[in-house]
């Protein structure tokens, strides 16, 4: 039966997954949004969290920083006693192998860089609505 620390650490892949699918999806909807004319893809607070998180990435690899959630998924596995990929429960491993790439950092640099670049054209060519807390008419 796995220890506190070994659920922690799978808790914590299982929401770096979210944070994944939410980051990649959103610009996702948000083009889709726009071909489709869904307006809730203008909503500020959506759009400002897309655009901060996406930024706080890009700069977080630029700096040479792990993600936190990694540095934190790592120091729990060791407090668990989980040394080897074979010892992490079978859902967290499946979610490592979709979020995790063994490739050199500065792949991940351009990748994140790109990415948050096309984060911000959208935001500019597809603009949040500014009017916080009002209904549109």
């Amino acid at each position: 039966m796995p220890n506190f620390y070994a659920l922690a650490a799978d808790l914590i892949v299982a929401v770096h997954f979210m944070i994944v699918l939410f980051v990649v999806g959103s610009l996702v909807l948000v083009l889709a949004g726009r071909i489709l004319g869904w307006a809730w893809i203008r909503n500020l607070v959506f759009r400002a969290v897309h655009l901060i998180l996406t930024a706080f990435i890009a700069v977080q690899s630029l700096a040479g920083n792990l993600c936190p959630l990694t540095v934190w998924e790592s120091r729990l596995r060791r407090l668990a006693g989980q040394a080897v990929e074979g010892d992490v429960f079978f859902l967290a491993r499946l979610i490592r192998a979709v979020i995790f790439y063994d490739l050199p950092a500065w792949v991940f640099n351009v990748i994140y860089v790109l990415f948050g670049i096309i984060v911000i054209m959208t935001f500019v060519l597809i603009p949040p609505d500014m009017r916080f807390g009002r209904r549109r008419k």
